[in-house]
This record gives C-alpha cells, structure tokens and sequence, in this order.
C-alpha cells in the first residue's frame, strides 16, 4: 500500500480554524509590548496545557514558553514563534482594532499598542500547529518543541531564553524552523537557501553643543545644525561607500532637541537604524557613521566628543542549506504558491540566535498576508508597494487564507523532520 502524502495526512488531521480565528482577533485586540508579554503567555500557556501532550516550561527570559511533546524516537524539532508587539497607534478601522495602551518599560512613557508586525498571526498559527501535529502523532515519531518568544522587536527575547538555560530545561533540538507573516499575496510561502533577513543595529548618537537664547546664536554652538548636517550626510554612506551590489540600509528614526523655539539647548539625540548581510558591511557602516559624527562634531565647535549608545542587535537570518532544500522540497510539493527563492529583505529577525547559540541547523520562510482582490489589484498597477506593510499603523494580515497555510506550512516543515519511515 503507498504510503499517504504529507498533504492527505493533513488533510485527514485538520482541524477547525474558527476558533483559532476568534483567538487570533483577541491577541490582535490586546497586543503588548515587549518584555511585558504576561497576560500573552499566560494565554498560551493555558491553550497548550488544554491540549494535554506538551510538558510546559514558562518565564524563561522574562514571559517566554515551550510546550515539549515527546512522542517516541527520533529528531528533535523547534518550532518558534514571537509573541510582542510594539508602541504604534492602529489606524485600520478593524472591529477588532487594538485601543490599548501601556507604560514601556524601556522609557517609563504611556504609549498606545498595536500588532503592527504579525506577531498575533505567528502565536495563532504555532498553537494551531500544536494541535494539529498532536493530533497526528500516530504519523510521526520524536521530539517536538513549541516555543513562544517574547521581545523579539527589541531584538533581546532569543538571547535571553538561551541565557536563562533555554536548552538546560528542554531538549536541544536537531532542526529550529519559524516563519514571519510578510507584505506579500496571502498564501504565498517563500524560502531561500543562505541569507534571508538582514542583520540590523540601532544606536543613539547624543551630539553636544553650548545653548543660549535662539536670539544670539554667536555665543552658543547649536546642536539642532550640527545634528542635521549629520543626518544628511549619514546619507551618503549606503549610496556613496558601500558596494551597490551588497543590500545595505540606513535609516535616522528619530531626532529630538530642545523643548521651544527661542533657546538653543545644548544637546541633540539622533536615533540610527542600519541593516547589512554581511557582518564586513556591517563594520563598514559603522566606522562610517563614527567618522562622520566625529568630523562633524569637530566642524561645528562641539563642546564634547559625541556619545555612542548601541540600543538593540540583531543577526543575520541564514538557512542552513541542507535543511532549506528539505523544506522547499516538501513546500513545492504541497504548497500551493511556493517561491523557492524568495528575495532577501533587509527586515530583521532574532529568530537564528536560538539556532546559532548551539550550532543547530535552522530554516525560517515567508508567509504572506495581503488580500488576494488588494494584491492583484495593487500588482497590476504597478504600486505593491503602497500597500501598508510591517510596522505600520495600517497593517493587517487578511485572517484568511493567511492562517490556513501557516499553520499548513509549519506542519509540513516540522514532518519533513519527524515523519515516520
């Protein structure tokens, strides 16, 4: 007798979605903030152990989760998704939009909440999984692990698991696979061998200057001009030093100086994002922005050496080869739109550091989340890119098929894995 497909054992094992479709529109209705995820986990929590297979071991680097269902020999596979969200004011006009508001940890400042990268699509698609693969165990045997992360945005919740003895509680497993809902056509799942997510630094430049009244500007060194020269020349370090073939972003994010329009205050603090594949780039970009901060610094008579203050790292996201081909293998094979070769994004993602920190080959893919009608339409004129995408205030992924071929695709990689011979 032949042996069943991976798509008709899924077929056979399905579950009802609508319930998960009700949990997703209440994650998405009461988001929270990095390192603040409690009342999240708790929820999850209280699903996996509902599902009576998974050992559950919670607050591991702050609010993070794993369920382990061992159920016989064989690998071990992780599958991970993260849970936080981050301090964006919703504007999609949902009926289930986000109204929350909370205290960020990081600054003391009252912020509204917002799902804004898909985080509550990645949680809903991973307990879906969960109760899908237990329902299945008869057709797979080993170890499998679901995992929550918390403060991925802040690019710290993978690290500290794995610093608060993540794999001294759990299995170290053989393969670590997630996936990250993206601006793409919903039901698009994409993969790539090697590199597929930048990595990506943020740091705070605070710049010096001497204030005074705005009306004697000759007695003061003014911080507003010596910070937006830097700015604008911060510029040309992607488009004038690094090799156009290499992908490179550098955003300033923030400026703040002073508090009104007569008084030249003394300080400025510019807020610097920039992404790379490469760690040279990388360093690169860095020795760049110093020396240009530095020489401005100096241009403009400033008082004091300027302050550099890393905020947040993340790495590279880099499929170990082997393991992508397996999965894209079984993709092409049952994913309905499956793109093996996915452009790289310059988006950033913490996800590998659980991998890295062991040595264990990983593979991480793209689930897209735009409306069929939206996409097309948006195709056909040339303007995907209006489309709002990850961390805006209008982004939405449609609920489905969305959620249908997450929880599919995070199945079908976990069985490539775990399938019974």
């Amino acid at each position: 007798m032949a042996q069943p497909t991976l798509s008709n054992l899924l077929k056979s094992s399905s579950i009802d979605l609508t319930p998960y479709e009700s949990l997703y529109k209440h994650f998405h209705a009461h988001p929270e903030l990095s390192r603040q995820e409690k009342r999240t986990s708790e929820k999850l929590a209280a699903h996996l152990t509902h599902l009576q297979v998974y050992d559950l071991h919670t607050h591991i680097g702050g609010y993070g989760l794993a369920g382990v269902f061992r159920n016989g020999p064989g690998k071990t596979v992780l599958l991970r998704a993260d849970m936080d969200a981050l301090p964006v004011q919703e504007l999609t006009g949902l009926p289930y939009s986000s109204t929350v508001r909370m205290r960020d940890a990081l600054d003391g400042v009252d912020k509204p909440v917002m799902h804004a990268c898909g985080h509550d699509m990645h949680i809903t698609c991973l307990l879906a999984a969960a109760e899908t693969l237990a329902n299945m165990r008869d057709a797979w045997s080993g170890t499998l692990i679901i995992l929550f992360q918390p403060d991925e945005e802040r690019g710290g919740g993978a690290q500290a698991m794995v610093d608060d003895g993540l794999y001294d509680q759990i299995p170290v497993p053989d393969y670590v696979l997630g996936q990250h809902v993206m601006r793409m056509r919903a039901g698009r799942v994409g993969s790539r061998p090697g590199a597929i997510m930048a990595a990506a630094d943020s740091m705070k430049i605070t710049v010096f200057g001497r204030g005074g009244h705005g009306s004697q500007p000759h007695q003061t060194v003014d911080p507003v001009v010596l910070a937006a020269h830097i700015v604008i020349r911060l510029q040309g370090i992607v488009s004038r030093e690094v090799d156009p073939s290499e992908l490179a972003v550098l955003t300033v994010g923030s400026l703040q100086a002073g508090q009104t329009e007569n008084i030249i205050t003394d300080r400025a603090e510019i807020g610097v994002d920039f992404r790379g594949m490469r760690v040279e780039v990388r360093e690169q970009i860095v020795e760049g922005i110093r020396r240009i901060v530095e020489a401005e610094c100096v241009a403009s008579g400033s008082p004091r050496p300027p302050v550099f203050t890393p905020t947040r790292r993340f790495p590279p996201t880099v499929n170990d080869g082997d393991v992508a081909a397996r999965v894209a293998e079984t993709f092409a094979e049952h994913v309905e739109d499956f793109d093996p070769d996915v452009p790289r994004t310059s988006v950033a993602e913490d996800f590998s550091t659980l991998a890295t920190c062991r040595g264990i080959p990983s593979c991480f893919w793209l689930l897209g989340g735009i409306d069929h009608e939206l996409w097309d339409k948006a195709q056909a004129e040339s303007r995907t890119e209006e489309i709002p995408g990850n961390h805006s205030a209008l982004f939405a992924p449609v609920i489905q098929p969305t959620m249908r071929v997450g929880v599919d695709a995070l199945c079908l990689a976990a069985l490539t894995f775990l399938r019974r011979p």
